[in-house]
């Protein structure tokens, strides 16, 4: 369940947001901008450039839309704060980034588990102006449409040390492209320079195989060497190395289990 309520778009497309949600979009932009410098790898930051986010207000879809399709054909979608896997699975398969239209609270400004509309538009709309990148999201969306229930949760282990929380070792060092860490103060300094988590180079079946919790800091995160790994990746018989991943088990989570609540 979610604490939040998207907000509807009128018959044009457009909606009106607060002076305060609007208040709120300028200072995590703000905020962001400042730590990503220097930590954000250069494709992100070229799509950042195409993007020219607002600084003072929400953007509406359609502006981050009209980039997005005259780069690589994609577009966002307006959709409830939460949605199912498989209408998650149905819009990237389309091309459609889905973004839900309401943006954190004051009392959640620097965490919160869904994804809110900074995290869709600054996380990850940028990286999607990217050929690779984005062809990287079409083919996933592709292959979780028509895996299995089962399939799609190690497919998720994919999306979740990629697109959310990955990592590029570039020749002038470590640099960030996935939106989770990119959309997080805390995270992005976290990934980069914490001595407490792994870094791993990527190899797809040990990412499928790798448990994650969404509630903490990463424990591990995965690194590609250029933009360029993703393509190559999508372009794998990748359901093949689901079944070999399958085969072989899950690891050994590398955090403790979530505490339940007491009722």
């Amino acid at each position: 369940m979610s604490n939040y309520v998207s907000k509807q778009s009128d018959e044009h497309g457009f909606i009106a947001w607060s002076d305060e949600e609007n208040a709120i979009w300028s200072e995590l932009i703000a905020r962001q901008l400042s730590c990503i410098s220097g930590k954000a790898c250069d494709e992100y930051m070229a799509g950042l450039d195409k993007l020219k986010l607002p600084l003072d207000r929400i953007p509406q879809l359609e502006e981050v839309s009209k980039v997005l399709r005259a780069t690589t054909g994609w577009e966002c979608a307006e959709v409830p704060a939460l949605i199912s896997f498989d209408r998650f699975f149905e819009l990237l398969a389309n091309k459609k980034f889905p973004v839900a239209t309401f943006i954190r609270s004051k009392e959640e400004f620097d965490y919160l588990q869904e994804p809110d509309i900074f995290h869709e538009i600054f996380g990850h709309c940028a990286m999607l102006t990217n050929p690779d990148f984005a062809e990287f999201t079409h083919i996933y969306g592709k292959l979780g449409l028509a895996a299995s229930k089962e399939d799609r949760i190690y497919l998720a282990r994919l999306y979740w040390f990629t697109i959310e929380f990955g990592l590029m070792q570039t020749p002038d060092g470590l640099r960030i492209y996935g939106g989770g860490i990119l959309s997080s103060p805390g995270e992005t300094q976290y990934a980069m320079h914490s001595d407490i988590p792994e870094r791993h180079m990527l190899e797809v079946v040990e990412v499928l195989r790798t448990p994650y919790r969404i509630d903490i800091m990463q424990p591990v995160y995965f690194k590609i060497e250029k933009i360029h790994d993703l393509f190559e990746i999508a372009h794998q018989d990748l359901m093949a190395l689901v079944q070999t991943a399958k085969g072989l088990g899950l690891h050994a989570p590398k955090f403790p289990p979530k505490q339940k609540k007491a009722s």
